[in-house]
């Protein structure tokens, strides 16, 4: 592996409008010292704020959490993982009005092939990734996949991401899912600036806020800035809007410690950062009139096959939603019917009511505001007879931890070795529960 100095890795980066963040080099960039490192799940039972005073873009993101205290081998041991070479990774110390931030720069050594989102998720899902990364980064890469499409209609599958660095799109969504995996804490967004003036991208020159990003923020807090030039990029907008499970200015919260990302030209009336918030959450009420962060969605069928209902599960669940269920149900005149429920995020409630409403052939949605309590959730790995298999823990909340290794992995291990799956359950079950004893 070829390094470049300083802190750096070799890998691929090509920076196109999204990266850039719509500056201009300023000053040089200083070594970089890396923080007291963050344990394994030390953001369990925790927020994560996200504070984009000045913007987001993906580099600045992964920037924010390294200088948050991320071990560095966390995001390049997921990045050694992707069948994709020839960029070199630099992480690098900048001082903006004062403040030392970490930057997070990245830059192609060898041509790149062109990559469709269908060949980029082949290429996630094929990749040796702790679950939580993978599922991480395939959630962002469909919300960007499906704002693209929108704006040149087309389908999701064929979206090409050169609009946002094709290679800087990948290296920038698996780092900051594997930042976030690490950490393990709940990520609330405060209101992203919006600001105006044009950027150039490789179908040609486009309006800020560009037409993807706007498609991803759709039921987004945003604010105006008066600027001109890109602050909130398709990559930090989509990592927004598919990591974040709550929006607000400020959560409740007794903040722990600061992380800051370091974007590249200097805005006159900011410093150019994104600031994360690590915070022990407190108690609040919530005002009546507050929107709940989530939507339960409901629609009563009785003119679908088994199988046409099947797809549209599965179309929801691709759609973002974070739970998709089917009910048998009796409905009027006697008819035998299926109630399709989903539990999506309040910002996706609109866009997934269109999909429910249009693959369903329903005349109506109902729709219940939900609020609910999530136990703080990490991935570790275990040995087995069988192979290492990834098992999804919470813990950290006071409770008693509880284990679960991941099906699929345990359904290629078995395939592999000829056992039946519940065997190899059971052996990464004892092994987890024997490294807690």
């Amino acid at each position: 592996m070829r390094s470049a100095p300083p802190a750096s890795h070799d890998h691929d980066h090509d920076h196109d409008h999204d990266e850039d963040h719509g500056h201009d080099d300023a000053t040089g960039d200083d070594a970089w010292i890396a923080p007291e490192p963050l344990a394994h799940g030390a953001g369990a039972g925790k927020v994560l704020h996200l504070d984009a005073f000045a913007g987001i873009a993906g580099d600045m993101f992964v920037a924010a959490m390294l200088d948050l205290g991320v071990p560095l081998a966390a995001v390049t041991g997921a990045l050694d993982a992707l069948d994709v070479h020839g960029y070199e990774l630099a992480v690098t110390a900048r001082t903006d009005h004062g403040i030392v931030a970490t930057r997070f720069h990245v830059n192609l050594t060898a041509p790149q092939p062109p990559r469709d989102h269908r060949a980029i998720r082949a290429l996630l899902e094929s990749a040796p990734l702790p679950p939580g990364v993978r599922d991480r980064a395939l959630r962002t890469f469909a919300v960007l996949a499906r704002a693209e499409a929108r704006v040149h209609r087309m389908n999701p599958d064929d979206v090409h991401f050169h609009e946002v660095g094709g290679v800087d799109a990948i290296v920038d969504i698996v780092s900051a899912s594997a930042a976030l995996d690490w950490l393990g804490a709940r990520v609330n967004a405060g209101p992203l600036p919006v600001s105006r003036g044009f950027v150039r991208a490789a179908h040609g020159i486009l309006p800020i806020p560009a037409p993807a990003v706007l498609e991803v923020l759709a039921g987004v807090p945003t604010v105006h800035a008066p600027l001109d030039g890109e602050m909130v990029t398709p990559t930090g907008a989509s990592l927004v809007r598919a990591q974040a499970s709550t929006f607000s200015p400020w959560p409740a919260m007794a903040p722990v410690r600061t992380g800051f990302g370091a974007g590249t030209r200097r805005w006159h009336d900011r410093p150019n950062l994104l600031r994360v918030v690590l915070g022990e959450p407190v108690a609040e009420t919530i005002a009546p009139t507050a929107e709940a962060p989530f939507a339960e969605l409901r629609c009563n069928l009785d003119d679908l096959t088994p199988e046409l209902v099947a797809v549209l599960t599965e179309r929801l669940l691709a759609e973002g939603c974070l739970d998709v269920w089917t009910t048998a149900i009796g409905m009027k005149k006697g008819r035998p019917g299926v109630q399709v429920s989903a539990l999506v995020r309040s910002v996706d409630r609109a866009a997934v009511t269109a999909v429910l409403l249009a693959e369903s052939g329903s005349l109506g949605v109902r729709w219940t505001p939900v609020h609910r309590t999530e136990r703080a959730r990490i991935s570790v790995t275990v040995a087995t007879p069988f192979g290492p298999v990834p098992v999804k823990v919470a813990e950290g909340d006071g409770l008693p931890a509880h284990g679960h290794p991941e099906l699929e992995a345990c359904r290629a291990a078995a395939t592999l070795h000829g056992v039946p799956v519940r065997v190899v359950v059971a052996a990464a079950l004892a092994a987890w529960t024997t490294s807690v004893g």
